[in-house]
């Protein structure tokens, strides 16, 4: 398993196919247990050490944002919308693969020669951007695309700079990743891995998953925001390239279990691995469907610092990533006394 493969894989929300089919060759080599529920979540448990153990559900999304064919013009454009939170203001002049026949376009709108002095004001609307797939007319564009194909940025895979690296989906790919490299072990507690669909759209996958699995305690796997670029005041910066895995405080989903949170802190820093906060209570993740689920399950997250996300060229530090496979894998080790302390309390 590479993040190479995992980025190269398409997985707009509901249409994760290809990434769920990667995703199972890689599980199948790994877990004890494999299989797919009706939502199209990859559910992989790996046997715990020893006898009556603890299932703890770890979770990472395989969705990715992207877009959406929705209409083919008479001129042979292609009509679109975006699936998940996507900038407008990223899109133009953006290349793209569109469908399974992974047919190569690139995103353009109106020259700027044509239009007015108002409308230069304002970021373009996606009604005003369209695929060019190179098709002649209307007709032409229906052999190669149909309304309903699902959409990806053409942006591959690149180790750059001072160890950092580019690519399109690292939110979530970095998180599906770190899960693939703790299932290399097995551990006192059971663990149930999900790689969960349609987050970017609800966090529907996670809600279906949990439900089934009734976890005693659960983590999260991300790619969270990180805005640590000029012109952003620090108090906005959220979290930092290269300062460590993120642990969250709360987003707009769920408030993180204290106790599950200060076990995951405590256990980093017995291993002397560096994290951050997240300084920042946007935005939402499967922590809430996962907690809400059944009778309550105490859930945190743990992510990979994201710069420029839920964009074509999302960048990450690969330390940040290598800490973070490091850190999940103490925090499985070491879970049983957090589920047993826990089960104590509830029993005074």
């Amino acid at each position: 398993m590479s993040l190479r493969e995992l980025t190269a894989c398409a997985g707009v929300s509901g249409f994760e196919n290809e990434v769920r089919a990667y995703l199972i060759r890689q599980c199948k080599a790994l877990a004890d247990e494999v299989r797919v529920d009706a939502l199209g979540n990859v559910i992989a448990i790996c046997h715990a050490t020893k006898p009556h153990a603890k299932r703890v559900m770890v979770a990472a999304h395989m969705d990715e944002v992207g877009l959406i064919v929705t209409g083919v013009e008479d001129s042979g454009l292609i009509r679109f919308a975006p699936v998940g939170g996507i900038d407008p203001r990223v899109m133009v002049s953006k290349r793209v693969i569109v469908g399974e026949r992974h047919v190569r376009g690139v995103i353009g709108a109106k020259a700027i020669h044509l239009t007015s002095a108002e409308e230069r004001k304002t970021p373009l609307p996606v009604k005003n951007l369209y695929i060019d797939i190179g098709a002649a007319d209307k007709e032409a564009a229906l052999k190669l695309v149909e309304p309903g194909d699902p959409v990806i940025f053409d942006s591959r895979y690149v180790e750059f700079g001072d160890g950092l690296i580019k690519s399109r989906a690292l939110d979530d790919r970095a998180g599906c990743g770190m899960l693939l490299s703790a299932m290399e072990r097995r551990y006192p507690v059971e663990l149930a891995a999900v790689f969960t669909v349609q987050e970017e759209i609800g966090t529907r996958g996670a809600k279906a998953a949990a439900y089934r699995l009734d976890p005693d305690a659960a983590l999260v796997l991300e790619g969270t925001t990180c805005a640590d670029i000029a012109g952003v005041k620090d108090e906005q910066k959220v979290t930092r390239l290269g300062k460590g895995p993120v642990v969250g405080v709360r987003d707009s989903s769920a408030v993180h279990d204290p106790r599950l949170r200060a076990f995951v802190l405590e256990t980093a820093a017995k291993y002397g691995i560096a994290v951050q906060n997240r300084e920042g209570t946007f935005g939402g993740t499967d922590c809430g469907s996962i907690q809400r689920s059944r009778g309550g399950v105490p859930v945190a997250m743990m992510a990979v610092a994201t710069r420029f996300i839920h964009s074509p060229v999302t960048v990450i530090a690969r330390k940040d990533y290598e800490a973070g496979c490091a850190l999940l894998t103490h925090v499985l080790q070491d879970m049983e006394s957090f589920l047993n302390d826990k089960e104590g309390d509830c029993n005074e």
